[in-house]
């Protein structure tokens, strides 16, 4: 007599939970509510259902400090073997673009808080954006983990298909083995937007007498209540008791052949289907994003018409660009990681203890803006702001055990971006000012050491590849107005990768493309017909021959600071058909010793025959936080009331002699003295994104642009001081009007 032995499978889950470093505490609490509680009380609901679930750091700590008892009921699940508790880089770094050693000790550092916290030791790690490169294999076991969770694309490009995915594959290098999965780019497509269901069905179909195959499906935990239109949808509304319920009750009704198993259990009692060696990639979208914005559009357009055509021989060989192409996409992006490496230098040089400035270091490895994809990244600008306040807070703190507590001022010339040419650091106990002589004699990073803040961490206004989505969007629903009022009536939430949205109407209106770097110190020459409506949208003439072009550089130290003396010849066209006039431009930095100040001189010459006429602009562009209309935000000046003060605002001031800028919040003020009267513009520097929610515009900067019209005959020159200083009372602690 035999016995029918019956199929069955197993389904391992696994729940990646992470908010930035530097996002808003509501935010924090908000996606608690209304995502990350009530998973937990739903687990807590259906003991029968087991999972792997990733917290970061950031998360961990915000919790510690807000919500101590969650982590409690968190130990309990682990403690009864419900749940597995999965390791990663503390602060979410994307590995391979940090030092080793940091990768080693984010890891380990994580891998200790699990131990302590939750009484479980950690087998597996998270990847930040499952970006993978084959030297991972070894360093993630030097660091104590034995498996990882990758996409299922990884493993399609080297030609495996989804019926070869059922399990985990063993990579190494040098003999380092790491176990890995394929979480189902289709499984992440269905969960939670198709009936629950359906995944169950796709298990059933799928089950085998001898049970030895696994089902993966690993992403963000957020999407269960906290991206848009999905609360009510995951957890119920009235009569419904929500998706979650319904799919936890399935896979506790279907256990007898439905087996939820975390991924280290797994990998514990069954061996890998066999060896992989995995090239370097990501999940699908970022390596779109990846890619030069026509290139990124047109991959984009490339892939719906194979899915749709079904063409998954074709798909599963598509691979865009490779992540570390944002360094070279996005300047902001590659300074912010240079200035992440030197600081790195600096906290290992003065010991690599947090006494030094490891854990700042680490905050500020955190990959949220070191990238940019349809959603925030390096766009996002507070989340900005907030790695450059780490990276310099660890800074200060290396430097103050290397170099004392004595006032201190240092030059380097130094090929900082790596792109075989030196900038100007300048670097000091009161501020750090690094400077781009090959890109117009710019400031390109102006740090406050006392607030901890860059003051030009500035975005560029740039052209991106869901651009022509929303323009196509825009287009469309422009021309069937009723058709969108009806789909905005939908109650089914869509994964936000196939949602077109928009917070707005006419965002379109919005996109400007930069013609040059949103750097200070930009050296323009503008005819009378040049507005600030025009130089806002970049629909103006440039009429000199100054701007990202390279300037002689000089740099001379003394007892009481640095001077750095920036030089071009250029050229300044005239309206007409009349020749341009060479023009020796010269700006001399003068950065005092111990003081948050700077002083700059313009010299102009005509070193033409005949007379120039013409009108300078010196731009500036700063990051002050001031989007919203930030009541902390502001511009003052000196003489003027203006209508609208707060630093995103737009305006032409004229026979400005003194002025401020600040915020309060940062207790940062920067006033500025003019030797001549200058004309003010400014206006908010904002770019259109998107979010889950949709599309959006966002401030990230304010330009303002001083401007002085010139009349120079033949052999003339001219000349301006402008005196930057910053100012605090401390006796009050807050600013000085």
């Amino acid at each position: 007599m035999t016995t029918t032995q019956r199929n069955s499978i197993h389904f391992g889950l696994v729940l990646h939970n992470h908010q930035p470093v530097g996002n808003f505490p509501w935010v924090f609490q908000q996606v608690y509510e209304e995502a990350y509680l009530p998973m937990i009380e739903a687990l807590e609901r259906h003991p029968g259902v087991r999972l792997s679930l990733h917290y970061t750091g950031s998360l961990l700590d915000w919790m510690q400090e807000a919500q101590p008892a969650f982590l409690q009921r968190i130990a309990a699940l682990a403690e009864r073997k419900q749940v597995e508790m999965v390791s990663g880089g503390y602060y979410e770094p994307i590995l391979p673009s940090i030092p080793d050693s940091d990768k080693l000790a984010q890891i380990r550092r994580l891998s200790e808080r699990i131990a302590r916290d939750f009484g479980t030791p950690a087998s597996g790690m998270w990847i930040a954006e499952r970006v993978w490169e084959p030297g991972l294999s070894r360093l993630l076991r030097e660091a104590g983990i034995e498996w990882t969770i990758l996409d299922d694309v990884h493993f399609k490009n080297v030609g495996l298909e989804d019926s070869d995915l059922y399990g985990y594959y063993a990579t190494e290098d040098q003999s380092s083995v790491l176990k890995v999965y394929a979480t189902s780019r289709s499984l992440r497509y269905t969960i939670p937007w198709k009936p629950a269901s359906d995944t169950i069905e796709t298990l059933r179909a799928l089950a085998t007498p001898g049970g030895r195959r696994i089902l993966v499906m690993g992403d963000d935990g957020e999407k269960f209540g906290s991206w848009p239109d999905t609360h009510a949808y995951c957890w119920g509304s009235g009569d419904y008791s929500g998706w979650v319920e319904e799919f936890f009750t399935l896979l506790e009704r279907n256990r007898d052949w439905l087996h939820t198993t975390p991924l280290g259990e797994y990998a514990r009692h069954y061996p890998a289907l066999g060896r992989i060696y995995i090239p370097t990639s990501s999940y699908i979208e970022m390596t779109e994003w990846a890619l030069p914005p026509e290139k990124s559009y047109a991959f984009d357009k490339l892939l719906r018409k194979l899915e749709d055509e079904h063409r998954d021989d074709i798909l599963q060989f598509m691979r865009g660009g490779f992540w570390r192409n944002f360094l070279v996409r996005y300047s902001e992006v590659n300074n912010q990681h240079k200035k992440m490496l030197r600081v790195h230098d600096a906290v290992y040089r003065a010991g690599a203890s947090q006494e030094a400035g490891i854990v700042d270091l680490w905050k500020a490895q955190a990959n949220d803006t070191y990238w940019h994809g349809l959603f925030g990244g390096v766009y996002t600008g507070h989340m900005r702001s907030a790695i450059y306040h780490h990276l310099i807070k660890a800074e200060n703190a290396a430097d103050a055990l290397t170099m004392g507590t004595e006032p201190w001022q240092r030059l380097e010339f130094t090929d900082f971006d790596r792109d075989s040419q030196d900038e100007l650091l300048i670097e000091g106990n009161r501020q750090n000012l690094y400077i781009d002589p090959q890109r117009g004699g710019t400031l390109f990073e102006w740090d406050m050491r006392r607030s901890m803040h860059n003051l030009l961490c500035v975005m560029t206004r740039r052209e991106e590849g869901y651009h022509q989505v929303l323009r196509d969007f825009e287009r469309e629903r422009r021309a069937t107005a009723a058709q969108q009022a009806a789909s905005r009536q939908t109650q089914e939430p869509v994964t936000p990768h196939n949602a077109v949205k928009a917070k707005e109407p006419n965002l379109d209106r919005y996109l400007v493309v930069d013609r040059y770097s949103r750097a200070s110190l930009v050296d323009h020459f503008f005819d009378a017909g040049t507005s600030l409506q025009l130089f806002a949208q970049a629909q103006f003439e440039e009429y000199g021959t100054f701007v990202e072009q390279p300037y002689e550089v000089s740099a001379e130290q003394d007892i009481g600071g640095i001077t750095v003396i920036l030089r071009r010849y250029g050229l300044v066209r005239r309206a007409g058909a009349l020749g341009p006039i060479p023009v020796q431009l010269t700006k001399s930095l003068r950065i005092p010793s111990d003081e948050e100040k700077l002083i700059v001189r313009y010299h102009i010459a005509n070193k033409g025959q005949t007379r120039l006429q013409t009108r300078f602009g010196c731009e500036w562009n700063f990051h002050l936080l001031g989007g919203g209309a930030n009541e902390q935000a502001y511009y003052r000046i000196d003489g003027h009331t203006l209508e609208n003060s707060h630093f995103d605002s737009t305006g032409e001031t004229p026979e400005v002699r003194s002025f401020h800028i600040g915020n309060t919040w940062i207790s940062q003020d920067i006033g500025f003295t003019l030797s001549e009267a200058a004309t003010l513009w400014r206006f908010s520097i904002d770019t259109v994104t998107g979010s889950e929610a949709g599309f959006e515009r966002n401030h990230q900067g304010s330009c303002l642009t001083l401007l002085w019209p010139l009349l120079l005959e033949a052999g003339q020159d001219w000349q301006v001081e402008l005196a930057c200083s910053s100012l605090l009372n401390p006796a009050r602690g807050t600013l000085s009007p």
